[in-house]
C-alpha cells in the first residue's frame, strides 16, 4: 500500500517538474519563466521527496528527504526572487503583452 501512494506521489512530481521545465521552454519572458519553474517544480520536487519518505519511512532516507523539503522551498522562493529583482533592476523589459508592473512605481530605473 505504502508503495502505491509513493508512487502516486512521485508521478504527480515528475508531471509538475515536466510541466515547470516545458513552461521555462515556452513562456515568453525571464519573469513568466522564472514562476514556472519556481512554482511547478518546487511543488513537483516536494512532492517526489514526500513520495520518497512514505517509501522509505523514518529510515537515513526518508529523513532527509523530509528535512529537504522545508530547504527546497526557502531556497527556491529567495533564489527566485532574487533572480526576478536582479533581472527587473538591471533592466530587462517584461513581455509586450504583460498587463501591469507591479514594481513600476517600487523600483524606479534610472
Amino acid at each position: 500500500m505504502n508503495e502505491t501512494i509513493s508512487l502516486v506521489f512521485i508521478g504527480i512530481g515528475v508531471a509538475f517538474d515536466f510541466f515547470g521545465c516545458l513552461g521555462l521552454l515556452r513562456l515568453p519572458d525571464v519573469y513568466n519563466r522564472l514562476q514556472a519553474a519556481t512554482k511547478s517544480v518546487t511543488l513537483g520536487t516536494w512532492s517526489i521527496l514526500f513520495g520518497v519518505f512514505i517509501r522509505y519511512g523514518f529510515t537515513g532516507v526518508g529523513v532527509k528527504a523530509l528535512i529537504c523539503i522545508p530547504l527546497i522551498f526557502f531556497a527556491a522562493t529567495v533564489a527566485a526572487h532574487a533572480l526576478i529583482r536582479g533581472s527587473y533592476i538591471f533592466g530587462i523589459k517584461l513581455w509586450e503583452k504583460s498587463v501591469i508592473d507591479d514594481y513600476k512605481s517600487e523600483w524606479k530605473q534610472e
